[in-house]
Formats: C-alpha cells, sequence, structure tokens
C-alpha cells in the first residue's frame, strides 16, 4: 500500500510538472519554447535515499558503519551528487572525472570509493593522497598497490583498500550488464583453479587489506542471483580472516545493482525487499560483524526523472503512423540501440502540457527522435491517442544512465535538466541542474579553437 501511494504521488507531481513547465517556458508546442527539456524531482531522490538508508539501518544493530556511495556513472550531475550527500550519501567513482564531479559536489573523502577495472599508477597515488577507499581490480593493481603503499610515510595512515572478486555467480537477461559470469572482465575470479588459494594468500601478504568487493546485480539480474554474490563474499572475508587469526577484513563492499521497473510507476523492488532477500541468503550479514558499503545508481535516479519532447511533425509511411519528437538517442541511447533490453514508456500529454485524453480508438504510432538514421526510435508501433504537432511526449523513468549520459550524434545538444519541487499550494519551483548546450559550445567541444591547426 505505501508502495502505490508512493507511486501515486510521483505520477501527480509529473503531471504538475510538466504543465508547468509548458507555463514557465521550459519547454513548448511551438518556437520559440525549447522543444526537449529534462526533468527531475527533488522529493521523488530524497525518497529514494531515505528508503535505502532507512532499510539497511533497520536491519543492522545500531552502530554499524555504512555508507551508501551513490554510483556517480548513473547520474554525472554536480547538483544531484550534492542533493544526495544533503540526503546523507556519498559517491563510488569510477574515473578522474568522475571524483572530479563528486569533489566539485563536497563529498568528502571518506565518502567516496574508486573502483575501476583500468585504474592508472596517478589514478591510484591520488585517491591514496587524498584519503579515498580503492578497490583494486586485479593482481597486477595489487602489485601497483604494494609499490604505491610503500612510498608513504612510515606514520601515514593507508585509506581502506580492498580487492573487487567476481564470484562467477552467472548472468541475468542483459548480456552486457552482467557482471559476474565466469568471463567478466571485472574483479578477480573466484571459481577459476587456485583463485581462491591466492586472494587468501595476498590478504594474509598486506595487512593494509581491510576491504572485499562485489557487484554481481544490474538490470536483468534477479535479486536472488545478487545475493548469491553477497554470500560468496561474505564467506570469503571468513575464510580470511580465520587464515590470519584477526578481523582484517573489517568492510563488505556489496555493490548495487537494483533492478527498476520500467513498465509501470511503481517502485519494484524496493530497498525493503532487497534487504529482506539478503538476510535470507546471508544473515551473518546483519550481524554488526562488518562494516558496510553499497553501490546504488539506478535504483536510486530511475524512477525520478523525466524526458519531456515536443511532437514536430507526424505522417503516415507505409500504413504507419510516425511522430518526429525532438528526444531520441541523445537522451536515450540504451534504447534506440537495444529497445528490446531497455524499453520505456510514452506517455502523451497536449500543447499545454495536460495528460492527452483518449477520444477515441487508440492509434498504433512509432515514435521517434531527430537522429539521421532510421533505428532512431524511442517506441515502435506503440498505441497512443493519436499525436500531433505541437503535442508533447514525456519519458518517464529516465533518471539514471539515460539523458544524464548524453550522447553527440548529429551533434544534437545537451538538453537542459531542471529539478522540480512541487509546493504544498500545487505550485512547481524549477531549479536549473545543467543549462542547454548551446552551438557555440558544440563548436567548442569540436576543436573551433583549433580550425587552422591541421592545414
Amino acid at each position: 500500500m505505501a508502495a502505490d501511494m508512493h507511486a501515486q504521488g510521483a505520477a501527480e507531481r509529473r503531471d504538475l510538472a510538466v504543465r508547468a513547465a509548458v507555463e514557465q517556458g521550459l519547454v513548448g508546442g511551438s518556437d520559440p519554447a525549447p522543444p526537449l527539456v529534462c526533468l527531475l524531482d527533488t522529493a521523488g531522490i530524497r525518497e529514494s535515499a531515505a528508503a535505502l538508508t532507512e532499510a539497511f539501518a533497520a536491519a543492522l544493530p545500531p552502530g554499524t558503519p555504512v555508507l551508501h556511495a551513490f554510483a556517480v556513472k548513473a547520474a554525472p550531475l554536480v547538483p544531484v551528487l550534492r542533493l544526495l550527500a544533503d540526503a546523507g550519501l556519498g559517491c563510488e567513482v569510477a574515473s578522474p572525472g568522475e571524483l572530479a564531479l563528486a569533489r566539485a559536489a563536497g563529498v568528502r573523502a571518506e565518502r567516496t570509493v574508486l573502483d575501476s577495472p583500468a585504474k592508472t599508477t596517478a589514478e591510484l597515488r591520488e585517491a591514496l593522497a587524498l584519503g579515498i577507499a580503492v578497490n583494486a581490480d586485479n593482481r597486477q593493481e595489487l602489485e601497483r598497490l604494494d609499490a604505491l603503499v610503500a612510498e608513504r610515510p612510515a606514520d601515514g595512515a593507508v585509506p581502506p583498500i580492498g580487492v573487487r572478486i567476481n564470484p562467477q555467480t552467472g548472468a541475468g537477461t542483459i548480456d552486457a550488464l552482467s557482471t559476474a559470469t565466469a568471463t567478466s572482465k571485472f574483479g578477480i575470479a573466484l571459481r577459476d583453479p587456485g583463485a581462491r588459494e591466492r586472494l587468501v594468500r595476498a590478504y594474509l601478504d598486506r595487512p593494509w587489506l581491510t576491504r572485499l568487493h562485489t557487484h554481481s546485480g544490474s538490470q536483468g539480474v534477479p535479486l536472488p542471483l545478487i545475493a548469491q554474490g553477497v554470500r560468496e563474499l561474505h564467506g570469503l572475508a571468513e575464510e580470511i580472516n580465520a587464515a590470519a587469526g584477526r578481523r582484517q577484513v573489517d568492510t563488505l563492499d556489496i555493490g548495487g545493482g537494483l533492478p527498476v521497473n520500467f513498465v509501470s510507476d511503481a517502485h519494484t523492488p524496493t530497498f525493503a525487499e532487497y534487504v529482506g532477500v539478503l538476510r535470507e541468503a546471508v544473515p551473518a550479514l546483519f550481524d554488526g560483524s562488518y562494516g558496510l558499503v553499497t553501490e546504488f545508481g539506478r535504483a536510486l535516479l530511475a524512477k525520478h526523472g523525466l524526458v519531456l519532447a515536443r511532437v514536430e511533425y507526424t505522417k503516415t509511411t507505409g500504413a504507419r503512423s510516425i511522430a518526429l519528437t525532438h528526444a531520441g538517442v541523445q537522451v536515450a541511447t540504451r534504447t534506440v540501440y537495444a529497445p528490446a533490453a531497455w524499453p520505456v514508456r510514452i506517455l502523451p500529454y497536449d500543447a499545454k502540457g495536460a495528460p492527452k485524453p483518449e477520444t477515441g480508438p487508440p492509434v498504433v504510432q512509432d515514435i521517434a527522435g531527430p537522429a539521421c538514421f532510421a533505428g532512431d526510435l524511442l517506441a515502435a508501433a506503440r498505441e497512443l491517442p493519436e499525436l500531433a504537432p505541437g503535442d508533447l511526449v514525456a519519458v518517464p523513468d529516465t533518471g539514471a544512465y539515460f539523458f544524464t549520459a548524453h550522447y553527440g550524434y548529429n551533434s544534437l545538444p545537451r538538453p537542459a535538466v531542471h529539478g522540480f519541487t512541487v509546493r504544498p499550494s500545487g505550485g512547481v519551483r524549477f531549479a536549473l541542474a545543467r543549462p542547454a548546450q548551446t552551438p557555440a559550445d558544440i563548436v567548442a567541444e569540436a576543436g573551433g579553437a583549433q580550425r587552422d591547426t591541421l592545414l
């Protein structure tokens, strides 16, 4: 019931925001209003952050150290990271750029975790100097860390360092997102011959290794399979600590990867449901013996983002109705290139921002984007109220990995991103989170200042 109320409240806020975006000129059915804008529901983001922290807090003994580190790749926008930090979350970063974004948002080093399968020596040295936790991906990276730790002053503290393991527990329904397969590029494989023994030895030889990390979840991965990976992680930590004769591993980084429901407004599965599955599969994870780190991204942001685009033209080709819009591959890259794995909902609105009523039988329509290739479709053969030029289409559940990670095909500009807050009166306040990219910005990024250097 609470989840249903939550979804209803988010849908009501969305409709208010769409109408207000039109009224305030953020998007519109005709020029000069922008034809494309992206919105983030700040109240929804805070609700998700609270749901995550509360789910784990309710299951753990008081005082258990827990860091919920947001996966920056899911929404690499400084204002978003700042909002999440204000809600009590840290950052998981996987590149120098993501680390720069986290620092710009004011996220403290001790609330930052560095993960990447290809860290340079310079990146590792910087992380150690800043006091950022590091998860090493492979044996060669551990050897680099040996040298860097040896360089540090004898009285200098070493930040938390762990190793990422691949539990090799199997794939979900989307191969490209399955990180715990037998041949995944991530982490040290746990089931390869002799691998477990070598991992234990690596920890015994390095007393500064105090964490273990895995990330076996993602879209398309069922909760029991994610929990199986965490169970393997916990078992290895227990084995290492028994061999060491002390609690050398004190923190388990269990990653993120909670799947998101893209077919309705319902928030399923919930963080509380995920914790329940973990408690059943790995009860000792919640006895307070280990500190915990999580790295959720999509599950925190996806449901709170909205692409809002103008229908510029409509036409019929080969008996197929087509609505040509300004939202396509540049804001929904995965959907365009892998539509079966990443289908999206299409919500129709009229030019004033009101939900478009069904005045007759639905019409089978393609919702096409602006890019110059035939596959630039948000949806194919979708039954909707008949769309007309000047109408708006909204694409919900796009707050993570969609418009936040722009794809510059055809030099299509990055759209503006606004956070919105609905006041008790029903009024909507917008706050700019990322300005729209201008033609001058595109020229500058494309080497405009170096125009003649190749002559």
